[in-house]
């Protein structure tokens, strides 16, 4: 079967022409910690102190957050950034969404979501979630959320630059470099192939 690579270069490619855009798709792959480490402890003592929440219901909403993070990660993979673009202005938004990461799939600075994206994105989540939680669950349930994104950043940022001895790593880094370099259309999980397995898509 075909690679579906171009490069394995670390080097980042140029995506933009302006001098302005072309920053904002690229981030170290520590920045995510910086801006969402606080985040979460800011929600969890928002749950756990004013809002004087047990910590078995901490637990269960965290947990909750973190559920329904690997859901999201797997559904926005799979149908987000694997869209099948149609027309040359779709093309070239599956290009910046994804296409890009499969074409140089170790360009070390874009591995992780750049906060011009992953801001918004947190952002959007967090008011969706207010729809139909209180503001103290939601506070937990936004730190579980969260730290599963985070997960999911540092974990794909590992899968492609580290070397793992630990069998579970391994195979888990199996998983994901047989998504990059033979099969695109499966595979879509990234912290965990859980959802793959329920809805057909593991290899």
């Amino acid at each position: 079967m075909a690679k579906n690579y171009v490069s394995n270069s670390r080097e980042s490619s140029r995506m933009f022409k302006s001098d302005l855009l072309e920053p904002l798709s690229k981030v170290h792959f520590s920045v995510p910690l910086y801006i969402f480490v606080p985040v979460i402890g800011y929600f969890s003592w928002k749950a756990i102190s004013p809002g004087q929440m047990p910590l078995i219901s901490f637990v269960a909403y965290y947990s909750g957050g973190l559920f329904i993070w690997s859901f999201t990660e797997y559904v926005m993979h799979r149908f987000v950034f694997h869209f099948t673009p149609r027309g040359k202005i779709m093309e070239r938004i599956h290009f910046i969404f994804h296409g890009v990461h499969h074409d140089y799939p170790n360009d070390a600075k874009r591995l992780v979501m750049p906060p011009s994206v992953s801001i918004p994105l947190a952002t959007g989540f967090y008011f969706l979630f207010t729809l139909f939680l209180g503001e103290f669950t939601v506070a937990a349930f936004f730190s579980g959320f969260i730290t599963g994104y985070l997960f999911y950043d540092m974990m794909h940022y590992a899968l492609h630059h580290a070397n793992f001895k630990n069998e579970f790593w391994k195979t888990l880094k199996k998983h994901h470099m047989t998504h990059h370099y033979s099969e695109s259309n499966k595979g879509y999980g990234v912290s965990s192939n859980f959802w793959d397995k329920v809805f057909g898509s593991d290899y």
